[in-house]
């Protein structure tokens, strides 16, 4: 097999780009989620550990008043809670409720339901093929 050339790996990375976000783009709308997908994002943070919003919005790469809007919406439909920061009284630590345990795990069921429709129409090769896909695409992840 001959050496691939600078241009074909920069469009092979363009076209895996590209597919990488249609999936993804699928998976987020396709399937029928408790929670809208911004507000998915935050849920699976909280889940990790409870967090002022400042910490989620440097996380989730949003301005401090897009991620109060979405804290708010959360909180409105119970899915968070708010409560004073023991450190800064100025600031609130944002934590899971049951409730947002529970959104969080139907998203979760109702994205993986998704994806596994899709995988299982698939031959056995070319579940094999995305297979060693995905540890590669995890590879390119963590780097």
């Amino acid at each position: 097999m001959a050496d691939t050339t600078p241009a074909e790996v920069a469009e092979l990375a363009t076209q895996l780009r590209l597919a990488c976000m249609r999936v993804s783009r699928r998976v987020r709308f396709e399937s029928v989620d408790a929670v809208a997908p911004h507000q998915f994002s935050v849920l699976v943070r909280l889940a990790e550990a409870p967090r002022n919003p400042r910490e989620l919005a440097d996380i989730e790469k949003v301005s401090p008043p897009s991620m109060t809007r979405t804290v708010n919406g959360l909180a409105e439909q119970g899915l968070v809670t708010r409560a004073p920061d023991p450190d800064d009284g100025r600031c609130v630590i944002v934590s899971l409720t049951p409730d947002g345990r529970e959104a969080l795990d139907e998203t979760r069921a109702a994205r993986d339901a998704w994806m596994t429709s899709r995988v299982a129409e698939l031959t056995p090769a070319e579940q094999d093929l995305l297979r060693q896909a995905t540890l590669l695409l995890h590879r390119v992840a963590d780097r």
